[in-house]
């Protein structure tokens, strides 16, 4: 082992380390590049050393000053251990969602940390985005990253991880198929993934985005969608970010809260593996694809932050549980597996038809409620039997007139991931479940559609 002036010159060269037991013999070899084994626990610790160098040796930041950013905490950690040895003062802005133990040890190394509430928009006055800009503004000589919009997030995964994943790969005499990386500021897939499909011929790049997160509509839909807050740390985001190359990218694929955690325990306990959530993010999307492509290609799979950060959280069966990731009863299955390949008419109306029209759907099809949908199959709300007939009664409405003026909210919204157990308490706040794909419609389940697919697995039984 060489030795090293100061902590900093021991970021990067981390290990490439094959999945053996969550990807089976007949899958895709799956490689887990292991950047949680960097001296900050994070792949940020690369772009922190590379962005601050940079503005170090440009003059943009001298000794004694401050550095601003605000940081999911890995970028924190990374930019917190550079300016412990350069001797610079850090104050960092972080989402409530952000784990306890990414606060203290941003504190630990001497930084200041403002929490922020997570859900609210990225341009608002109270977020951690703008919360940053604020406190650099009113520090004079102070620094920011600028870690979602600075170029130099891309160029240094382009000039340090995407080298060394080639020559991870080279040494051990492989073609690199497929390069796996979940999306937050876009740096690593933008940079690294930029640099790999220039060398190796016909190589594809698959972002991963948690469900909640903008960035896998606007790829394929160039629209943004409205985002939802999810509990994993450190991968998605509520905006378009400029460090987001989406030319580089050949797919991006949707993972959710459950299959996060659930496949970080599984590194941890049958691989050795001790990553974070974003980390069982990407892995998942990398096992699903080895799976599909089978055996005979190659897949680098990026595992971004280290387990030691969530031990209150994912890593705490207490705190799946609570939070409904532990649940025994999911053993019943999904919301898809309910449905099976069978996907029965939804019969659907505009906010603007007339109530006359949605009656003589509801007597043609024998049923109660119609889920009122935009352009382009999305739900917006819904109508219900008792709330029309009671408008009628009232004199509030007539039959001519659009439904827009008594439809309601939409409730009791699953996806097709959702675990078929929690459609019992979401039946108590409505007579049915809308399902949803992406932000499109389905499917609608039913009381009786849950009853009928319980009897059978029972009688099955």
């Amino acid at each position: 082992m060489p030795v090293f002036q100061n902590i900093l010159q021991a970021i990067g060269n981390t290990p490439l380390v094959r999945l053996n037991k969550v990807a089976g013999p007949d899958d895709a070899a799956v490689y887990a590049k292991c950047e949680f084994l960097n001296p900050g626990g994070a792949i940020k610790d690369r772009m922190a050393l590379y962005i601050l160098d940079k503005a170090e040796q440009e003059g943009r930041i001298r000794r004694g000053g401050t550095i601003v950013e605000n940081t999911s905490g890995n970028t924190g950690m990374g930019v917190a251990l550079w300016a412990a040895v350069k001797g610079y003062r850090c104050v960092f802005t972080m989402p409530d969602k952000m784990s306890t133990e990414k606060i203290n040890a941003l504190k630990a190394f001497g930084a200041e940390v403002v929490v922020t509430p997570t859900n609210v928009p990225a341009e608002d006055p109270r977020s951690y985005y703008e919360t940053a800009k604020r406190i650099h503004r009113e520090t004079p000589g102070s620094f920011m990253l600028n870690q979602y919009h600075n170029p130099d997030n891309i160029e240094a995964h382009y000039r340090l991880t995407g080298p060394e994943i080639e020559k991870d790969c080279r040494t051990a005499g492989f073609n690199l198929d497929f390069f796996v990386a979940g999306l937050g500021t876009g740096g690593t897939m933008s940079g690294a993934g930029k640099y790999l499909k220039e060398k190796f011929r016909g190589m594809r790049n698959i972002g991963v985005d948690p469900e909640g997160s903008v960035y896998l509509d606007y790829f394929k839909t160039g629209k943004l969608i409205q985002p939802h807050v999810y509990k994993v740390e450190g991968i998605g985001e509520d905006m378009l970010c400029k460090a987001m190359d989406f030319s580089v990218l050949d797919d991006v694929r949707r993972v959710d809260d459950k299959q996060s955690f659930v496949m970080a325990r599984r590194l941890a306990r049958e691989e050795g593996l001790f990553g974070g959530g974003s980390s069982g993010s990407a892995a998942h999307a990398a096992v699903d694809l080895a799976k599909e492509i089978g055996a005979g290609k190659n897949i680098v799979v990026v595992l971004p932050d280290s387990g030691s950060r969530y031990i209150t959280k994912f890593y705490s069966d207490e705190w799946m549980k609570d939070n409904g990731f532990l649940d025994p009863t999911d053993r019943l299955g999904t919301v898809a597996d309910l449905l099976g390949g069978k996907r029965p008419p939804v019969y659907t109306v505009k906010p603007t038809d007339h109530a006359k029209h949605a009656v003589d759907l509801m007597k043609r099809h024998g049923i109660s409620q119609l889920p009122v949908v935009e352009p382009g199959n999305k739900p917006i709300a819904m109508l219900h039997e008792v709330d029309l007939l009671q408008a009628l009664i009232d004199g509030r409405h007539k039959l001519e007139e659009p439904i827009s003026a008594v439809m309601k909210p939409l409730a009791g919204v699953v996806t097709l991931r959702t675990p078929v157990s929690r459609l019992k308490e979401l039946f108590a706040t409505d007579h049915v479940a809308i399902v949803k794909d992406g932000d499109l419609l389905a499917a609608i389940v039913t009381k009786i559609d849950l009853i009928d697919w319980l009897g059978t697995r029972v009688s099955v039984r």
